[in-house]
């Protein structure tokens, strides 16, 4: 391990200076690293890299959920419950279906069980490379609220299907009701045990005399455990962290101070920001190791790419005509229940939808999981092509509709899902509105200061004009509790107006709520 470390340090280098590349090049970031991960495997005397699954399920996994869990809008999420269930759940089964009945008629010697372990495996779709991609075109709100919210489930389903496939390989054979009760506490119990531990922690911020340094701590401790506690209950670890995330997300300003929020947005940041590097890196620097197994089985490198070809070509088929099948369905139901949209979002728009279906951690760290060996100790069948066309697939679902997403996408005109009022625009009315608060919390509350303090008198003024930006002189050690108090009045108004105002977009909310950290740490200062 030691004799290596220079080799792992040089690694972080290259995943720095190739991130840099793809912002640049406004090119995905996983497909370089993926691409030049491949290219270092086959330079001579490069370390043999063995990826743990563990490593991933365990180290890399809980931490990239619980990000996502606390950037997502949870108001977005429930707004767009219905689709986003169905992407999560109904069409991940229907991609696992498809690769189940292709993979089990095409492939010699792959029952259908092991084809469903397969379809678990490669029908999640990576929420990161979308991310990456999305970031470098614009797309309206709806679409990345909805790719956003399956992104957070979707490795839950696959997984279900996945463990339940291990169970009827291992064992041959598939009890229907144990299954249905299985998959049951898998569901309930994983979003019980991340709501009640993400509570303990939450109780736990607010109560202990913590400061950020302690809360950065205590949250990174929880993913892991919430993760670690729903697996050991054989609950799923996903959904207890993501359940976890999202209702601590949505009360961090209830138990976190501003100096908390502040330092762990960018530490988190900055972790995931290695994590998902390192992964996909990883990714590439495995196939050596993937291919020696096919050789081990007599299984020619041609063959086993046609079959990756194939099912890479099955999962984008089956996702496209699933996003189309799920506005169908959407537009007949608005007959009869009250959708979040009811408009017509023409054919351009499921397509996009469909064609976001990059594979990438998840089924890389699944695949890794199978055992070498059966219980009865004959050696597990298939696993050997089972990664290498998982290996496939993420290299060509990454290559083929990560580099042509962004030009399908400037070529479809979103106008009928445009916002009503240009975010911009919303943000700036937002602000107006805020201030407007503002002078009139003060001229209600404090009119008698008002009178006698010429300071206090300036700040009135600065809010009258819509300007929340105050310089520092403007804030005298006298009126630092007075402009404390206005900032906690702001942010509970602007909690109040997310929860009143449906149609305005979070992230509006969220960048206002920065703003006011940053002026009360400021305070600190003065």
């Amino acid at each position: 391990m030691l004799e290596n470390f220079p080799f792992y340090l040089g690694i972080l280098i290259i995943i720095l200076l190739l991130i840099m590349v793809a912002n640049k090049i406004k090119v995905a970031y996983p497909i370089l690293l993926v691409l030049a991960g491949l290219a270092i495997s086959f330079i001579p005397g490069v370390p043999v890299i063995n990826i743990e699954p563990e490593l991933i399920f365990f180290i890399f996994l809980p931490p990239l959920l619980y990000e996502a869990a606390w950037t997502v809008s949870w108001k977005e999420m429930w707004r767009w419950r219905r689709i986003i269930t169905s992407f999560a759940f109904i069409v991940v089964f229907l991609s696992a279906l498809s690769v189940a009945l292709v993979a089990n008629y095409v492939i010699p010697g792959f029952s259908l069980a092991l084809g469903f372990l397969l379809g678990g495996i490669v029908s999640p779709p990576d929420a990161v490379s979308a991310g990456a991609i999305l970031k470098f075109v614009k797309v309206p709100k709806t679409i990345s609220s909805i790719l956003e919210g399956e992104s957070l489930l979707n490795d839950a389903s696959s997984l279900i299907i996945f463990r339940f496939a291990m169970i009827a390989v291992a064992t041959e054979q598939f009890i229907f009701y144990k299954a249905a009760l299985s998959f049951s506490w898998m569901i309930i119990g994983g979003v019980a045990i991340g709501l009640l531990i993400g509570w303990l922690f939450m109780k736990a911020h607010k109560y202990l005399p913590t400061d950020a340094n302690a809360d950065i701590v205590l949250s990174l401790l929880t993913p892991y455990i919430i993760y670690l506690a729903a697996e050991e209950v054989h609950s799923s670890g996903v959904l207890a962290v993501v359940s976890g995330g999202l209702l601590l997300s949505n009360n961090r300003h209830r138990f976190l101070s501003s100096k908390s929020r502040l330092q762990g947005v960018n530490v988190w940041e900055s972790l995931c920001f290695i994590l998902n590097g390192l992964v996909f890196m990883l990714i590439g620097l495995d196939l050596p190791e993937i291919t020696k197994g096919l050789e081990a089985v007599n299984i020619s490198l041609i063959t086993a790419i046609g079959y990756g070809i194939l099912i890479t070509f099955v999962l984008i088929v089956s996702r496209i005509l699933s996003s189309y099948g799920a506005v169908i369905v959407t537009l007949i139901a608005r007959n009869f229940i009250t959708v979040a949209d009811s408009r017509n979002p023409g054919l351009k728009t499921p397509f996009i939808l469909g064609w976001t279906g990059m594979r990438g951690v998840v089924s890389l760290a699944a695949a890794l999981s199978i055992p070498v060996y059966l219980n009865n100790g004959n050696g597990f069948p298939q696993r050997n092509l089972i990664l290498f066309i998982t290996f496939i697939v993420i290299l060509l679902t990454l290559l083929i509709q990560g580099l042509t997403l962004p030009y399908f996408i400037r070529k479809i005109n979103f106008t009928v899902f445009e916002d009503t009022v240009p975010r911009e625009e919303a943000y700036h009315l937002l602000r107006k509105e805020l201030a407007e608060h503002a002078s009139n919390y003060l001229k209600t509350n404090y009119s008698d200061q008002i009178e006698s303090n010429a300071s206090l008198q300036q700040l009135i003024q600065k809010w009258e004009q819509h300007s929340n930006e105050i310089d520092d002189e403007s804030i005298g050690k006298d009126l630092k509790d007075i402009y404390l108090d206005l900032l906690n009045q702001q942010r509970q108004w602007l909690i109040a107006k997310n929860k009143e105002d449906q149609t305005l977009d979070e992230t509006i909310i969220r960048r206002h709520m920065h703003y006011l950290d940053i002026e009360e740490e400021k305070l600190r200062y003065i």
